[in-house]
């Protein structure tokens, strides 16, 4: 493994949040689907690779209907899973997106709810 990717492990991104790789066209995908232009002059969007996601959004518990407070609570967070996956191709609002630059390489730290569009190679993922 290289460093950069071995850097990348020590990441942990939270919430509803992906960390995302940009692409150097922006005005097609992978597989040659072309951007609307018309949209592209209302928001400027952007497309890049899934590095990492965050676990999701946080679920509330259910109330625990033992509830002593002298005993010691453990914490459980449930997590709602995003759509995202690592390796997925993410077509996203430049507008909800925070630039980073990590490791002399530059990243977009996108919320779940910037993401207009994924897609997914399934002969990558099986």
């Amino acid at each position: 493994m290289t460093d950069s990717i071995l850097s990348l492990e020590r990441l942990i991104v939270v919430g509803d949040r992906v960390l995302i790789k940009p692409k150097t066209d922006p005005d097609k995908t992978r597989s040659g689907l072309f951007l609307p232009p018309g949209y592209k002059e209302k928001e400027e969007i952007r497309s890049g690779f899934v590095v990492k996601c965050g676990p999701g959004y946080p679920i509330p518990m259910p109330a625990d209907d033992n509830y002593e407070p002298w005993k010691e609570q453990e914490e459980q967070i449930n997590y709602l899973p995003l759509q995202a996956r690592v390796g997925d191709l993410a077509i996203y609002l430049q507008k909800g997106a925070i630039e980073i630059v990590y490791n002399q390489e530059k990243y977009f730290i996108v919320s779940q709810h910037a993401i207009l569009l994924l897609e997914r190679d399934d002969l990558l993922t099986d």
